[in-house]
């Protein structure tokens, strides 16, 4: 029996076994989408500033616009960089090869963009903004606007998921061979097109 034939329709044991086998596709889809409608609020934030010409107060995204609070909550941004860390850590060992490799880079950027919306949570809990700033501040906020430093944060996170999920649904021979899940259409059609052989 082929490990294709027996990866996505194996028997599975628990929640992560379920998420990286049979329940790949749906739960990388729907964290997909999370995190494009996420990218899609700093996008918006940043066409605001410098498109549109509106203060930085004001530019929110376009959830921010009716909920201000949406953007202030140092709570809502941690919660929103943990989720992207658990998903990013969930959903790895469904990941073969190549795939795998720029999963984990984005794995790794979204670790240290956690540490960055961390310090920023506990200066906002304990009402003292660290670095001498007179706001909450993370590190490579001294140097950068936190508007485009989080808007890159965001983008280097997402260009290496992108990648590592063109790869995954195009595997090579090794990565098809070692595949738990049935998200490349070749795992589903049981063979590759010879271009991507």
């Amino acid at each position: 029996m082929s490990a294709i034939a027996t990866g996505p329709y194996a028997p599975t044991r628990g929640l992560l076994s379920t998420l990286n086998s049979r329940g790949h596709r749906l739960a990388l889809n729907v964290f997909m989408l999370v995190v494009v409608a996420h990218w899609a609020e700093h996008i918006t934030q940043a066409y605001q500033i410098w498109v549109l010409g509106w203060p930085r107060p004001q530019a929110r995204g376009a959830l921010g616009t009716p909920f201000p609070w949406l953007v202030t909550s140092e709570w809502l941004h941690y919660g929103y960089a943990i989720v992207m860390l658990i998903g990013l850590f969930l959903l790895r060992p469904g990941f073969a090869g190549r795939a795998k490799a720029w999963w984990t880079v984005a794995l790794v950027i979204q670790f240290w963009h956690h540490i960055e919306h961390l310090l920023l949570l506990i200066q906002a809990q304990i009402h003292q903004p660290f670095f001498g700033q007179a706001v909450p501040a993370s590190i490579l906020q001294l140097a950068f606007p936190r508007v485009e430093l989080h808007l890159f944060y965001n983008s280097i996170v997402f260009i290496p998921m992108i990648i590592a999920v063109y790869f995954h649904m195009r595997p090579n021979d090794g990565e098809l061979a070692h595949a738990q899940c049935g998200c490349a259409p070749a795992a589903r059609a049981g063979e590759l097109t010879a271009a991507d052989r």
